[in-house]
């Protein structure tokens, strides 16, 4: 099949799956309303009971999922590019991890600042864990797998951190507990409304710049014969990076694994040109965290499972398989 036949192809087929997906999202919840009813009700609001669970609880959750799905989906997909690294992403480089305890540090020291600024406060805990795990991979050697255990050990020191913060001001760091959750329940219009703007304005900026990621996949002495300013580029994509996965983090809290998996699925699909990945791979980022989601829901039914924990359920065989793979090219 033609390149660009199979990209329009698998593209309009994983926008179907995701409104299929955000269709089961709508209809399933703990209260027990009428598939039919529910989609005339998302359609034609009212005052009943059962309008107002569709839309202050199902709508603006399904929603935060998609946008929490993207922006991990899209800066795995730029952090495997800019670093070369199959094994790279927001969570395992430690972004996830500074993210979330910049925010437990902004709520439990400043708790007087507004809710608009856990993004920002997300960005730069995001920006010093990539920045401790480049520059501890830098003092022993370049390697994936050596990149990959730098980030473990930031994400441990980050996590342990937010655990010792959680115990000793219990009550000043209930306020951010439900966003660090791993976990899109509960998610109302307020965190949509918060999230939206940060995940619009970074894919925008992601398929920009998705001519420049082709260019940085070549290495950088290519990429720098094709004119383009390597470290100016992968300085700014990787602050790109971290910005979209502290947008998802300040919402959803740590969901590890979706920026890992979706961009090599992704370019299985539709090979490695980034024009193509990029929206390939926001659309099933988002795919399969709403999907996730609802298996959250129905596994102990009423009762939710976090949905960090179902992807991480599948995220780590594909963590193990994929550092095996590259230690055999290694060797």
């Amino acid at each position: 099949m033609p390149e660009t036949p199979r990209f329009t192809l698998i593209l309009l087929l994983s926008l179907l799956l995701l409104a299929f997906s955000f269709a089961l999202s709508v209809s399933i919840g703990a209260a027990r309303i009428p598939l039919m009813e529910v989609w005339s009700l998302v359609f034609q609001p009212s005052d009943e009971q059962n309008s107002l669970i569709v839309h202050t609880l199902r709508l603006p959750r399904a929603l935060v999922g998609v946008l929490a799905g993207i922006a991990l989906a899209l800066s795995g997909t730029i952090l495997q590019c800019v670093t070369r690294n199959p094994l790279a992403s927001p969570g395992l480089l430690g972004v996830n991890a500074g993210a979330a305890l910049a925010l437990l540090l902004m709520v439990v020291f400043f708790p007087a600042l507004p809710a608009f600024l856990y993004v920002p406060f997300g960005f730069l805990g995001g920006l010093l864990a990539a920045l401790l795990v480049f520059g501890l991979t830098s003092s022993v050697g370049f390697s994936p797998l050596k990149l990959a255990l730098a980030g473990v050990a930031a994400s441990a020191l980050f996590t342990s951190a937010a655990s010792s913060l959680k115990i000793l001001f219990e009550q000043q760091a209930q306020g951010v507990m439900f966003n660090l959750a791993g976990s899109i329940a509960g998610r109302n219009w307020e965190q949509f409304h918060m999230l939206w703007p940060w995940v619009l304005v970074g894919g925008i900026l992601t398929f920009i710049y998705a001519n420049r990621l082709n260019l940085l996949a070549l290495g950088e002495e290519l990429a720098t014969g094709l004119g383009i300013k390597t470290r100016l580029n992968q300085l700014m994509l990787t602050l790109l990076a971290v910005l979209l996965a502290a947008s998802a983090v300040s919402v959803c809290g740590p969901i590890s694994f979706v920026g890992l998996m979706i961009p090599h699925i992704t370019r299985k699909l539709v090979g490695v040109n980034h024009l193509m990945v990029v929206p390939v791979a926001a659309v099933l980022g988002a795919t399969l965290v709403t999907l996730a989601d609802v298996a959250a829901r129905l596994i102990d039914f009423p009762a939710e499972t976090p949905v960090g924990i179902l992807i991480s359920a599948i995220g780590a065989p594909f963590f193990i398989y994929l550092a095996r793979s590259v230690k055999r090219m290694a060797s």
